[in-house]
């Protein structure tokens, strides 16, 4: 069917407007259907660019044909802060994709969704990868329908022509070995032997999971290691220097599917975008997978990631439709449905499994297998109410690490001082 997308801002501003007073603990009354079908609102980024939300939103509107399913498109880089004053707003879109585990955590505490403890029961609470990322005292305020966690992406003709074996077993010093004799330079065009994107993930949640530490600690001393390894790469030229490409805005989809880089630490989620880029003959980059690196050689693959979950908005126009479409989209029909376009889905089953694999185009090696089967994966961040005030200082220190304009020991020192004082209160 043809979709109509809605601006997210207008609908902000007009949410407001009358709406505000009919909310009540379950959501407002349901709004009678127009033309015979229910017409549900779900909040998304990238509409165009994200296939998932087109393939759940298909696959629903197939298996329920008294609804038609209406995005609220919302650019990804604005999409917390849409929300945000989407909800302030008393806005009554029915379905709010949590994009990750700090949001969820702040709007249901701020009692801005609903209960959906009967929709996790139904879908199976040991079926779900990531679902105790929303336990919040025993209620469950959203359901995951994706779980991603990060791996490495690998260009095997630059390893070929390099004569480098496949990354398997690797550990950061090996890594970081690798990336260097993979760069090169050559009719002025720059090959990376890797490439870090920009998030504070790359360093800060994987030394967190690979160290069992709590990033909401205050202590941050395990952070070392993985900003002198980030920081030395980047002096080697061995990835593109951090402040470029912020400043930049570099893409790191391009930077891969150029073969600018020939190794690049990133989620799971870009299975999809790649195995299209692909399809659509945007890239013939030849890429497998491989486990993150690792601390310590012993064999055990430590990883991080975040579930990405649906919830039912406080203020949800049709709060009992809106349940039984993130019931639908958690189970197996949905996992499947995103299976079938190389989305890793939080329902995890041997059908579902087999589902994924069938991906044409797809890398079936063993070490591309091996990558998807870590021995342990820490969320990327804890669910607290002081994640996100934590996070925002995080991210502003860990800015000023990369370009230089703080040592590695006074910006971790600084990262303490300032979580202690602001959000610990210590």
């Amino acid at each position: 069917m043809k979709r109509t997308t809605l601006a997210a801002i207008a609908l902000a501003v007009t949410a407001g407007l009358g709406l505000t007073g009919c909310a009540g603990a379950a959501g407002p009354a349901e709004q009678p259907a127009a033309n015979g079908k229910t017409k549900l609102t779900v909040s998304v980024w990238n509409y165009e660019g994200t296939p998932e939300f087109k393939a759940l939103f298909d696959g629903y509107e197939a298996a329920n044909p008294n609804v038609d399913i209406e995005p609220v498109d919302i650019l990804a880089d604005d999409y917390p802060q849409k929300v945000t004053t989407m909800l302030a707003g008393g806005d009554t879109t029915d379905v709010l994709t949590m994009k990750n585990v700090i949001d969820y955590s702040r709007y249901a505490n701020n009692g801005q969704l609903q209960e959906i403890n009967s929709v996790v029961d139904k879908v199976g609470k040991d079926n779900l990868a990531g679902i105790d990322a929303f336990n919040m005292d025993g209620k469950y305020f959203a359901a995951p329908y994706r779980q991603d966690f990060w791996l490495l992406y690998y260009n095997k003709d630059l390893f070929k022509a390099a004569g480098i074996e496949d990354p398997k077993d690797l550990t950061w010093e090996k890594y970081t070995e690798i990336a260097k004799k993979l760069t090169s330079e050559a009719d002025g065009k720059k090959v990376y032997g890797t490439y870090h994107h920009i998030w504070r993930s790359v360093v800060q949640a994987i030394s967190a999971a690979q160290n069992d530490k709590d990033q909401n600690s205050g202590d941050y001393g395990f952070f070392e290691d993985q900003y002198n390894t980030a920081l030395d790469l980047q002096k080697s030229g061995a990835t593109l220097d951090f402040g470029t490409a912020k400043s930049q805005k570099t893409s790191y989809r391009t930077m891969f599917e150029s073969g600018q880089a020939a190794m690049m630490p990133m989620g799971t989620w870009y299975i999809a975008g790649l195995l299209q880029a692909k399809k659509d003959g945007k890239t013939n980059v030849n890429w497998g997978l491989a486990p993150m690196p690792q601390k310590n050689d012993d064999g055990k693959v430590t990883t991080f990631g975040s579930p990405t979950a649906f919830a039912v908005n406080k203020n949800a126009a049709h709060s009992d439709e809106a349940k039984k479409f993130i019931e639908w989209a958690a189970g197996e029909e949905g996992a499947k449905a995103i299976s079938k376009i190389g989305v890793v889905p939080a329902l995890q089953n041997e059908s579902v499994t087999a589902e994924y694999f069938k991906l044409d185009g797809l890398p079936t090696d063993e070490l591309s297998k091996k990558a998807f089967t870590p021995d342990q994966t820490a969320l990327e961040m804890p669910v607290s109410d002081k994640s996100a005030a934590t996070d925002k200082i995080l991210n502003q220190e860990h800015d000023l690490i990369m370009v230089g304009e703080r040592s590695v020991t006074d910006g971790i020192a600084e990262m303490g001082k300032r979580v202690k004082s602001e959000v610990l209160g210590k």
